[in-house]
């Protein structure tokens, strides 16, 4: 599932025109870059939430071949990221975990798809979320505080105020169990989280590479720019 119905208020005046998945960054629109790591990972089909200008964002998912797009339409009612996945759970499945991904934010692997990894890291006695994190000392473009504090074996809490932890990169792997008897009703995915928490069944992965997010228009040139060090500039 690729998360990518939302407003985008703190990517104006650009999402006045045009929905903030379609920003592009180096000429590349932002969701693609998500959607091509997917299908890097041989992932065959996507579910794509739409709710601000979705006719342009349609348009732009139907020229894609791989992976197949499917469309969960919110125009009428945006659910945020927890009701999103309950209107979109008979396309995800309700026997395996699927992958949950942010469309406004990027990565490049060191070698290897690091939602590969996470896929060989899942571990379904122990877990019922498992998040790709991020080293802020490999991060373009967060300004906020640290989300998770990672424990032995990998086991995830909250930061708080702490300022060591990792970043969220805006990628998890998702057990559909912990949305049994949800309703579609607007409602976020930090409630799965603290629940996962709660049980001690929320664990994280360190991404190997480098992390980016565009929030805003001015993160637009340092991650262009962070993109062409790299040699990942289309």
């Amino acid at each position: 599932m690729v998360l990518a119905a939302g407003l985008g208020l703190r990517m104006r005046p650009l999402t006045e025109r045009m929905p903030k998945p379609l920003v592009p960054v180096c000429g590349r629109p932002l969701i693609d870059w998500g959607l091509d790591a997917l299908q890097r990972a041989g992932v065959a089909e996507a579910v794509v939430n739409v709710h601000h200008l979705p006719d342009m964002l349609i348009a732009h998912l139907t020229a894609r071949s791989s992976p197949r797009i499917i469309i969960s339409d919110e125009r009428d009612r945006l659910l945020d990221s927890g009701g999103a996945l309950v209107k979109a759970l008979p396309h995800l499945g309700t026997e395996a975990p699927f992958f949950v991904l942010n469309a406004d934010t990027l990565w490049i692997d060191r070698n290897e798809s690091n939602l590969c990894h996470l896929r060989l890291a899942w571990d379904e006695a122990a877990m019922d979320i498992l998040l790709l994190l991020a080293d802020p000392a490999a991060a373009t473009g967060h300004t906020g505080k640290m989300d998770f504090i990672m424990g032995p074996g990998g086991r995830l809490r909250r930061a708080g105020s702490s300022r060591e932890g990792f970043i969220y990169a805006g990628a998890a792997l998702f057990h559909p169990g912990l949305l049994e008897g949800a309703a579609a009703e607007p409602h976020s995915l930090n409630l799965y989280f603290d629940r996962a928490i709660a049980a001690g069944r929320l664990y994280g992965l360190p991404l190997e590479g480098h992390w980016i997010t565009v929030g805003t228009p001015d993160a637009i040139a340092p991650a262009e720019a962070e993109l062409r060090r790299l040699g990942a500039a289309p």
